[in-house]
């Protein structure tokens, strides 16, 4: 059974194109480089939440990363993104789910991804679902990046009320577990040249 919030985000992917998306970037950059910075190898299993449309998949498997997630409750977004990467995208994992209920395996990821879901959720029980999600999901030591609308962001985005965040704020609700290595604020412009502040919080589970 189709939910209100996956029949939400399939219109948003219907109506528009994946480019012109307010979050839409030709590369993550600022993802990329907190991959960099992690200094993984190649065959660790990377998972991208709320990766839906994002270009991160394409760079992931042009770099060489054979081992990569896609997540999204948007079935219609992951399905933009399979048909851009034609026949590469036989080479990913794709999972239509809303990350705070899905069964994730435990212990199998060594780089959680997310630069579109946290910040829409705005009910502390859910945030706390996500966050043992991630604490379930993730290998001991393992990886996170999260973005967030910054305090200078917006406050609704696709028409939907969303949280904003300094970086300590983001970090205390994932909690101790999560030791925090670096944070970061990127100004993104829309495809229609708005700007919106996002920040990054990128973190190591315990070990």
């Amino acid at each position: 059974m189709i939910s209100q919030e996956q029949e939400h985000w399939d219109a948003v992917y219907a109506q528009k194109a994946a480019d012109r998306v307010s979050w839409y970037r030709p590369h993550l950059d600022r993802s990329l480089h907190f991959l960099e910075v992690a200094r993984i190898e190649r065959t660790v299993a990377i998972i991208d939440v709320g990766g839906g449309a994002s270009t991160l998949v394409d760079d992931l498997v042009d770099r060489g990363y054979p081992n990569v997630t896609v997540l999204d409750l948007s079935r219609t977004a992951m399905e933009t993104a399979a048909a851009r990467l034609g026949d590469r995208a036989s080479a990913v994992k794709w999972i239509c789910a809303d990350v705070t209920q899905a069964d994730l395996p435990k212990h199998t990821y060594d780089f959680w991804h997310d630069r579109a879901v946290f910040h829409f959720l705005t009910d502390p029980r859910a945030r706390s679902r996500y966050v043992d999600a991630a604490r379930k999901a993730l290998r001991p030591g393992g990886h996170i990046v999260v973005a967030t609308f910054g305090p200078r962001g917006p406050e609704k985005c696709s028409g939907l009320d969303v949280m904003r965040f300094t970086p300590d704020a983001l970090h205390r609700e994932f909690g101790d577990d999560f030791t925090k290595i670096a944070d970061s604020t990127e100004i993104h412009n829309t495809p229609w040249g708005t700007e919106q502040e996002f920040v990054y919080c990128y973190c190591r589970i315990s070990k």
